[in-house]
């Protein structure tokens, strides 16, 4: 397995993950839509722009949803 490779499945793995885990805090959305800027960098590794552009915009989506979303922290 290439190092191309490697960084890919930990991208999109890393998507799944924090995806799961977003209902928990609203840092893990913050973290998805790193993945998905990580995700679509390997998608223009592998030159994959469909892929590319798609998880792009995902990460833009799950950034408005963090900016959007209210801080469940206690004052």
């Amino acid at each position: 397995m290439q190092l191309v490779e490697i960084f890919g499945l930990v991208a999109v793995a890393s998507m799944a993950a924090f995806y799961a885990l977003e209902e928990r805090s609203r840092w893990f959305i913050l973290l998805f839509a790193g993945a998905c800027l990580a995700s679509s960098g390997y998608a223009v590794a592998i030159r994959s722009w469909p892929f590319a552009i798609v998880e792009f915009l995902w990460a833009g989506v799950a950034l408005l949803r963090f900016l959007s979303t209210p801080s469940k922290e206690t004052a």
